[in-house]
């Protein structure tokens, strides 16, 4: 058995395996899938001498509590939480020793919801279709982590960086997501395309990696009929018949019925993977 390993003592709400996803297999169903928060999960890679598609640990409000079977080098980015080490406080946003049996603690997250674990020579699950992320809609890559799971760790290939702490944007207290109308804003009224792009929307507590789902103002339809099936694309922002727009992320259906007013650039979805339930939620043509 390889030492090279990581042991769950802890698995959380939901930790899942993810890198920067597998893009280029929409016309085979499968979603691009990968870390929500790219730059947090990159900055993760880069603090332990990983190099840019090593897999890291995407853990979901609550953190997670991993034992190394071998000494390894770490780093929690993304979500602020409390990090510990055999109990005792450890470095957030900056390498961390850990040496083999001890336990290292990512805690609950203080602001955001998603924190990433980057361990020296990556999370070295097999890969399927060239990732080897979890994606929630399609079941490819490993399940999320369980309690008592072993985690395969690769081999490390860099030093880690040289810093105190590395700067990292703060989840926001409002998201401003800056979208491009269409290509189905055509289907609502003059009014309900004036509500999405001046209304006060909010996270739903329903969102999850699949997408952020939201609450607020309902957008009229200025069409009755159903919409043929078309393709979905990341940050696609789709509203079902409820009215109350669903922002697309790495998880989404790469096709769907319902029409999409709008969609969001693709720099601004880290910020929306981080927002919680009740943030506010404006979109800005």
């Amino acid at each position: 058995m390889t030492d090279r390993a990581l042991s769950v003592v802890r698995a959380g709400a939901l930790t899942t395996v993810q890198d920067r996803g597998r893009p280029g297999h929409a016309h085979l169903g499968v979603p691009r899938s990968g870390a929500l928060d790219g730059p947090a999960a990159a900055l993760a890679n880069r603090l332990v001498g990983n190099g840019p598609d090593a897999a890291v640990l995407e853990t979901t409000l609550d953190g997670c509590s991993l034992r190394p079977r071998s000494a390894v080098t770490v780093a929690v980015t993304g979500a602020p939480c409390r990090v510990t080490v055999d109990g005792r406080p450890a470095a957030w946003g900056a390498p961390v020793r850990v040496r083999a049996g001890s336990v290292l603690d990512v805690g609950p997250a203080v602001l955001g919801v998603r924190a990433y674990v980057a361990v020296s020579g990556g999370v070295a699950v097999e890969p399927v279709l060239g990732s080897r992320s979890t994606d929630l809609l399609s079941g490819l890559g490993p399940a999320p982590l369980t309690d008592g799971a072993v985690v395969p760790l690769g081999a490390p290939t860099g030093v880690h960086a040289r810093v105190d702490v590395a700067p990292q944007a703060g989840p926001p207290s409002e998201l401003v997501l800056r979208v491009s109308l269409g290509p189905r804003d055509d289907w609502f009224t003059a009014e309900a395309v004036r509500l999405f792009l001046s209304g006060v929307f909010r996270v739903s507590p329903a969102s999850n990696r699949i997408g952020v789902r939201t609450t607020g103002p309902v957008l009229e339809r200025a069409r009755g009929e159903e919409l043929p099936s078309e393709g979905m694309v990341l940050g696609a922002v789709q509203v079902p018949p409820a009215g109350t727009p669903v922002i697309f992320l790495a998880d989404h259906p790469t096709t769907g019925g319902y029409p999409v007013i709008g969609v969001v650039r693709a720099e601004d979805l880290p910020a929306a993977a981080q927002a919680r339930p009740g943030t506010a939620v404006r979109f800005v043509a």
